[in-house]
């Protein structure tokens, strides 16, 4: 339902008297530019107005984020061997594994997902997955360095001549430790994917 509105009051002449309830219309008009001073194209009260080769330019928007799970899984995936060689190496010089050392593996990969391919669940799950692989990865190279410092050979011989038997090796020798090292690579996973997104 709707109220009837009045007519509103015609604005009386100027005469002293205020128009309408307006304080301000007795008052006279503002006369000259009160940005006079100030060089063209330059806001009101820029602290470089006076500076040359400074000029003003808004701030661009923000780029969205992106969110793909291919390049997030690429990402992951150089992350892992880079990780895993570093892992590797590592563990094979001191001769010994760190736990630290594995969910920093774990961590390289998720945030390096993350961070390319975006804030998607299926990017830290994939990081996740590959964690593990790289982790793995890492402890078998660990072990074919310390092989073939004990026999004397080179590393690329017991590696990639005698995978099968130094995977044979890595399982009998693997404890209730080798696996936790490899359950903290996902871990570490999760933790670089929610510090990257």
């Amino acid at each position: 339902m709707t109220q009837p509105v009045p007519p509103s009051q015609p604005p009386q002449p100027q005469g002293g008297q205020p128009v309408s309830g307006n304080p301000y219309a007795s008052q006279p008009a503002p006369t000259g530019n009160p940005f006079a001073g100030q060089q063209p194209g330059t806001p009101p009260g820029n602290p470089f107005a006076g500076q040359a080769g400074v000029p003003y330019a808004p701030v661009p928007p923000q780029a969205p984020a992106r969110a793909n799970a291919g390049l997030g899984l690429l990402a992951a995936l150089g992350a892992a061997v880079v990780a895993a060689v570093l892992y590797g190496v590592i563990a094979g010089s001191i001769e010994r594994e760190v736990g630290y050392a594995a969910v920093g593996v774990g961590f390289l990969i998720g945030f390096a997902a993350s961070k390319v391919g975006g804030p998607l669940p299926v990017v830290g799950i994939a990081a996740a997955v590959v964690s593990v692989g790289a982790v793995l990865l890492g402890q078998l190279i660990g072990m074919a360095v310390i092989i073939a410092d004990v026999r004397g050979i080179g590393f690329s011989e017991v590696f990639f001549d005698h995978f099968g038997d130094l995977f044979s090796t890595w399982k009998a020798g693997s404890d209730f430790m080798t696996y936790v090292f490899l359950v903290l690579g996902p871990v570490g996973a999760f933790a670089g994917a929610r510090k990257a997104g």
